[in-house]
């Protein structure tokens, strides 16, 4: 089975639905998941999402984020979070994401911000204990709404096409054993962690880092 499209995207989590809602209209585009909508790690996430609160916020996120990382971290990839966090939040308030909300004393509704691990400050929204489901939710409806985009459930990726040392797409197979070759002009790889590559995890069993495995092959 071939199919030509100009976009194939692998892993529908927030990481492949986010990067499917900001390509161009006019692109056809393909997306796989390995089991149902539901089974990504992006929808079990139980805790919140973390954004700048205002400037002067900046240098504690910069000094939390970085400590929790042992100084390891590539700070401009730090910086380039922070500072996109606003817009991003924005951004999926406008896609109906609910995050939890207090009243100020002059009965204003505001967002409300807590604490988390490795914050000094409080700078998490949250959306009850389910964040990663209402934030997965609403993305994944935005892109169902999209007629330019196809997704495929219980597909797996197992290669990339890969000629004269450039991608052409992906080779997927369905729960049939059906062989699709997808080939597109540009492949988005979003496949996830490598948790269900050991024997304790509480990630779903299916995500084993295909993404970096077939990277690696053709490194």
């Amino acid at each position: 089975m071939r199919i030509d499209t100009d976009v194939v995207i692998v892993g529908t989590g927030v990481a492949g639905l986010f990067s499917a809602l900001h390509l161009p209209r006019d692109k056809n585009i393909v997306m796989i998941t390995k089991s149902d909508l539901t089974s990504s790690d992006s929808y079990l996430a139980q805790g919140g999402i973390c954004v700048l609160r205002d400037e002067t916020d900046y240098d504690s996120f910069m000094e939390d984020t970085l400590r929790a990382g042992h100084y390891e971290n590539n700070k401009a990839s730090v910086d380039l979070m922070i500072r996109s966090s606003r817009e991003i939040i924005d951004e999926l308030l406008s896609l109906g994401v609910r995050f939890h909300t207090e009243r100020t004393a002059d009965g204003t509704e505001t967002l409300a911000y807590t604490k988390e691990g490795g914050h000094s400050k409080a700078r998490i929204l949250y959306h009850e204990d389910i964040t990663g489901e209402e934030i997965t939710s609403k993305l994944l409806k935005a892109v169902q709404a999209l007629p330019n985009i196809t997704i495929y459930e219980h597909t797996a990726m197992t290669d990339l096409i890969v000629e004269q040392n450039i991608c052409q797409g992906i080779i997927a197979e369905d729960n049939n054993s059906t062989q699709m070759m997808i080939y597109a002009r540009d492949t988005i790889l979003a496949t996830g962690g490598i948790g269900g590559l050991y024997e304790h995890s509480t990630n779903f069993l299916h995500l084993t880092g295909d993404a970096i495995r077939l990277a690696k092959k053709y490194d």
